[in-house]
């Protein structure tokens, strides 16, 4: 949620970002909601001074009492309709953008390094590679849970487990502590993460008949973690890695870019959480870049980090970078991992506090970023380390998990 202050004094500003993310708000209305309100709310509150009489009343009194108390009633009644419509729209409202976004949609992401060998080569796609070796069974999955689901087998199952003590004690070496978190989260916690649980957009999976949702990351309950809570500034950073399974719609996703393991509606994943004070937000966010790169490396993939463009980020995203590993099967790069500074978007929407050096109470930032997609990182892996003679061989930082040089 945005800073309604901050939007009153810059409502060019937020304009700016509504428009360049393509993003259909109304910041005159909510203006107007927000004056609406608040005057409201004055004529709520001198109604109520009133009722304040010391003293017996007289009955001429009491009639007037009776008056300003059925005034007050509708007022209130005023106040509740008019609040909800704010409410509403400022929900709909995204967070600032940092000035040096790039302006665009996904074709406008700007490549701001590489790493590794990134040719074209004469190797199996993932999805076939591992059909051919029994390791993945997509139409059982099909059969048993619909499209996009699937059955990961034998050392194809090994090789996850190993990805993912990699990923998680690279994390705990950097100071994040390691979370197993609720599969299920409720409507407020979605929505103040800023997955919009209802309309036709939706993208979770919910309950029937029941406020649960199904997360599409582990960042959903880490965000909600400490909804409603003043962390002591010795806190700070918060640091946590959560292990969950993703579950994911991708209604509308349809496409090249859907076949085999890159989007499927469930897969497993280790997502990097920083809760930190707003100075540090800036700092933390290339720290979990260069924590994702660092992976990357370790597991010998290609890759490149790109900004994202405007048109590309989530509402609650003020600044974001993709990670992309290369895929000589298909000759280009796709989108492995992100990081993304949130600022205090999230922390204002589940009111998530800390203490300036002055005592006083502040929204702190938050930030996330992927430490490991698996199912990605298997596309990733099974692509770039084909041998001539059609095996895949697995990275050196892997073996000591894995148990074997081999898939």
């Amino acid at each position: 949620m945005i800073d309604i202050k901050h939007l009153r004094e810059n409502p060019e500003e937020y304009k700016r970002s509504a428009k360049l993310r393509g993003v259909k708000v109304d910041i005159d209305k909510l203006l107007a909601a927000d004056r609406q309100r608040s005057d409201v709310m004055r004529e709520v509150e001198g109604l109520r001074s009133k009722l304040n009489v010391g003293g017996k009343p007289t009955p001429a009194e009491l009639k007037d009492l009776q008056n300003v108390k059925e005034q007050l009633e509708q007022k209130a009644a005023d106040f509740g309709k008019l609040d909800g419509q704010y409410h509403d729209l400022i929900k709909q409202a995204p967070n600032l953008l940092a000035e040096d976004t790039p302006e665009g949609g996904e074709e406008s992401n700007k490549e701001e390094r590489a790493w590794g060998k990134a040719k074209p080569a004469k190797v199996a796609g993932h999805a076939s590679w591992l059909q051919e070796h029994d390791l993945i069974d997509f139409e059982r999955g099909a059969k048993v849970a619909g499209a996009k689901f699937y059955y990961l087998k034998g050392a194809a199952v090994k090789l996850e487990m190993a990805i993912k003590r990699l990923g998680l004690e690279a994390a705990e070496a950097a100071g994040f502590l390691p979370m197993d978190v609720p599969h299920l989260v409720n409507g407020r916690i979605a929505d103040g993460t800023g997955f919009n649980p209802q309309g036709p957009e939706q993208q979770i999976y919910s309950v029937e008949g029941e406020d649960l949702h199904l997360v599409a990351t582990a960042e959903m309950p880490l965000t909600g973690y400490h909804a409603d809570e003043i962390l002591d500034p010795k806190q700070l950073p918060a640091l946590y890695v959560g292990w969950s399974p993703s579950y994911r719609r991708e209604a509308g996703s349809y496409g090249k870019h859907s076949k085999g393991l890159f989007r499927v509606h469930q897969f497993n994943k280790l997502e990097l959480y920083v809760f930190c004070a707003p100075e540090q937000s800036d700092e933390w966010l290339q720290k979990l870049v260069k924590l994702e790169e660092d992976i990357c490396r370790q597991l010998e993939i290609p890759y490149r980090v790109t900004r994202t463009a405007a048109g590309d980020m989530g509402a609650p995203h003020y600044q974001k970078y993709d990670v992309e590993y290369w895929s000589p099967a298909e000759g280009e790069y796709r989108e492995l991992t992100s990081a993304a500074n949130c600022t205090d978007y999230q922390a204002r929407r589940l009111d998530i506090r800390t203490r300036n050096n002055k005592g006083s109470t502040i929204h702190v930032h938050t930030l996330n970023a992927t430490a490991a997609a698996i199912s990605r990182v298997l596309i990733a892996l099974v692509e770039n380390h084909q041998t001539p003679d059609g095996k895949v061989k697995i990275p050196k930082a892997l073996r000591e998990y894995y148990g074997s040089d081999y898939l």
